[in-house]
């Protein structure tokens, strides 16, 4: 059975030393809430609930799935007592204001709790992780009275929260939604449509369940001009606060899945259910990136959370499966054959998989003190402070949200090839995590939604290139910084080769891009990679600079704790930062060959 232990180390070396939360802290209105007691209390009792509660009920959960019956879900055995247990602990409200019921620590400390429940149980953590757009949404852009309504409910975890975008006929392509919203004279909209892929659309966890749903009103402009938002509520809320009677919306089916069969993924039918306009008219996808930016980091974490959990039950396994002798001679000799973590290409993969666990989680825990900025923006209402960082933001999201989910996919391949043929069967659980993974890289926009948004949005169209220059320099400054560390100096040199060669494609590309229309779509792909790659680069040179100060001057851990981390910065630069090359190669390379062939000739089956 799979087993879950947070990293509670790793953690700690990366909020304490490598990131100084608590000095980030200090410049924070809430920030003096999370002193290092706190801190370390939320981060424990978080773990325990992870590893004692949610990680058990996982792989049962999925071979019980979600149950439908007449438009009513109920969930897998256990969820709704763990989902209780989520409440009594406050955990829901962990980073919204007092003032709504909640504990007003960071933001980061809220990531840091998805990213332990989510690699304890990622389908379980789906249900209250909707919530936290739904309530961002509100806080940022509800009536006062709106947020009077539903906050307290949602922040306490009583109610819980979803997104409606997706339709039949359209999914990221939003300007082609059809849902409809009709002015009643009170105020209210009447609407009707039917949104698909909704996760945790219906279940029976909370007695309510606020959707955001996007619709057109009668005098819409087409396209994404034209796109309202509006909170409809499954039950409407009576003058009390508490739930009154039913609303016009209902789970018409759950989808079967390749994976987390055990979250409700529901088609939802909205007849003529009253829904309240949240923002303002036609600029509901405006207010509706509040919530898909808070999804897609969320969505970077799912990649995280595959990446750890394979790790942590591939690495017992080659501890204690055995076969064959090593070629540099025997490893074990008083048993039949020496541990498989023995051989090399074992190690590749178990490596693999903790470079990209370690070097994952540091870039969104980086990224983690930006969010903290712009929800201080949101709580403040101060939009000026909002938009500064969530425009620094917008430059890791697509980074984090495409090229963590699909190191997600491979470092789940890989523990199911360290099982060998028993990665490929359930009891394991190994088959588990890679069914669970593959979703990540479509939610919120896939891989390929994500490199055109890094590359052709914000690189070229909203910067000209000015965003990675500007992100290189400030690795160049603290390539600077090491520049004579005989200990760093082949990180530093490294890097600095890439962040030039990074600003000469980007170059490459916009100049291409002025004959061949084609290349942005075209070498999207590559240069989101080639980002990602760079970028957790510059996060492994990082935390092995930490690692040498901290074996030099003491930290407080043993030394092998920093000697590893050191170990696994030159494995990451050896073995997986050359694949650069081969992306950078591809995305300058002419769109033609994907471009040239006539449709009718991609298949000749008649």
């Amino acid at each position: 059975m799979l087993t879950y232990k947070a990293p509670l180390r790793d953690i700690k070396f990366l909020i304490n030393d490598v990131f100084d939360y608590q000095t980030h802290y200090k410049d924070l209105d809430n920030g003096e809430n999370a002193d290092p007691e706190t801190v370390d209390m939320i981060l424990q009792g978080m773990a325990d609930f992870a590893e004692n509660v949610l990680a058990p009920l996982y792989q049962p959960a999925d071979a019980e799935g979600c149950h439908f019956e007449n438009g009513v879900v109920t969930t897998p055995k256990g969820f709704k007592e763990a989902y209780q247990q989520f409440v009594d602990g406050g955990w829901q409200g962990i980073s919204y204001p007092e003032e709504y019921g909640g504990m007003n620590l960071p933001t980061s400390l809220n990531l840091i709790k998805a990213e332990m429940i989510g690699t304890a149980n990622w389908p379980w953590a789906m249900y209250p992780g909707l919530s936290t757009g739904c309530i961002n949404t509100i806080m940022q852009y509800g009536t006062d009275e709106q947020k009077e309504t539903y906050l307290h409910k949602l922040v306490e975890g009583s109610w819980a929260g979803t997104m409606c975008l997706t339709e039949p006929q359209c999914g990221t392509d939003l300007g082609q939604v059809k849902s409809k919203a009709i002015p009643q004279e009170d105020g209210s909209y009447k609407l009707s449509g039917t949104k698909i892929f909704i996760s945790s659309g219906e279940h029976d966890l909370t007695e309510n369940i606020i959707h955001i749903v996007l619709a057109r009103l009668p005098d819409a402009p087409e396209g994404t001009r034209g796109i309202s938002l509006f909170i409809v509520p499954k039950f409407l809320p009576n003058t009390e606060g508490e739930i009154g009677e039913r609303n016009g919306v209902t789970c018409g089916s759950i989808e079967h899945k390749m994976g987390i069969s055990s979250s409700a993924t529901c088609v939802l039918n909205f007849d003529d259910a009253v829904g309240y306009l949240i923002g303002e008219p036609n600029k509901g996808l405006k207010a509706m990136f509040t919530f898909m930016n808070t999804a897609r980091i969320g969505t970077g974490i799912q990649g995280l959370a595959h990446t750890e959990l394979s790790f942590q039950n591939a690495l017992p396994y080659a501890k204690d499966r055995r076969s064959m002798r090593t070629l540099s001679g025997t490893k074990d000799p008083e048993k039949v054959a020496d541990a498989i973590i023995h051989h090399a290409d074992v190690r590749r993969m178990l490596l693999t998989q903790k470079a990209f666990a370690e070097g994952g989680r540091s870039m969104i825990y980086h990224s983690a003190r930006y969010a903290d900025k712009m929800a201080q923006g949101i709580i403040n209402g101060n939009d000026e402070e909002f938009e500064k960082w969530d425009d620094k933001l917008g430059f890791y999201t697509p980074i984090l949200k495409g090229f963590l989910t699909e190191l997600g996919i491979e470092a789940a391949k890989h523990g199911q090839q360290v099982y060998g043929g028993h990665g490929y069967i359930k009891e394991w659980g190994m088959e588990l995590i890679a069914r669970d993974a593959r979703i990540a890289t479509m939610y919120e926009g896939t891989t390929g939604i994500q490199a055109l948004d890094l590359l052709g949005r914000k690189v070229i169209l909203q910067s000209k290139g000015k965003i990675i220059r500007d992100y290189t320099s400030s690795i160049m400054k603290w390539c600077g910084e090491y520049a004579l560390d005989k200990d760093m100096r082949k990180f530093v040199w490294a890097l600095t080769k890439l962040c030039a060669e990074w600003n000469t494609l980007t170059v490459r590309l916009m100049l291409m891009a002025r004959k061949d229309r084609e290349i942005i779509s075209a070498a999207s792909d590559d240069f989101l990679m080639y980002s990602g790659y760079v970028m957790m680069g510059y996060h492994w040179a990082r935390m092995a600079a930490v690692a040498y100060d901290k074996l030099e001057n003491g930290g407080t851990e043993a030394p092998e704790f920093y000697k590893a981390k050191i170990q696994t910065a030159e494995f990451y630069f050896d073995k997986l930062l050359p694949r650069t090359s081969g992306h950078a190669e591809g995305m300058v390379a002419p769109s033609s060959s994907m471009t040239a062939m006539d449709i009718d000739s991609f298949a000749f089956l008649d």
